[in-house]
């Protein structure tokens, strides 16, 4: 089985590392007994991924990517042990799908024409009032 990414990506789930633990939180007794949340380690450098997508995951900025290149999600949204992996799983695809996703490229533009007499238009009601303040010549 594997995770699909996108059209020809895909991550097989050998690679991804699933494990369960205690949530935290409220929730009663059932918190304190049943393994509920689920901690996902993915591995960038060892995994099959292009290197692309690779590169651009290491450069990412995200707070669950390590400086050592392993990605790690708690998932403890739900109540299920099952709904928790299915949510880690789904985090991560869409952190891999944003960091393939290339950004697109700015292009400068300039003020408009109407910003531009709107301004020169204050500019020159400034000058006037100004104007007025000046000692007047009788």
């Amino acid at each position: 089985m594997s995770l699909t990414i996108s059209d020809g990506i895909d991550i097989p789930l050998e690679e991804v590392q699933l494990e369960a633990v205690r949530a935290t939180g409220a929730g009663g007794q059932h918190v304190n007994k049943v393994a509920t949340a689920i901690h996902l380690r993915f591995e960038i450098d060892s995994s099959s991924l292009p290197e692309s997508c690779k590169d651009r995951l290491r450069r990412c900025t995200d707070k669950r990517i390590s400086k050592d290149g392993v990605i790690v999600i708690k998932a403890q949204r739900f109540r299920s042990q099952e709904r928790n992996r299915a949510d880690a799983l789904e985090r991560l695809r869409s952190l891999v799908r944003s960091a393939i996703r290339s950004q697109r490229r700015r292009r400068p533009t300039g003020p408009t024409a109407a910003s531009r007499q709107k301004r020169l238009d204050r500019k020159t009601r400034r000058g006037r009032l100004k104007a007025l303040r000046r000692n007047v010549d009788a």
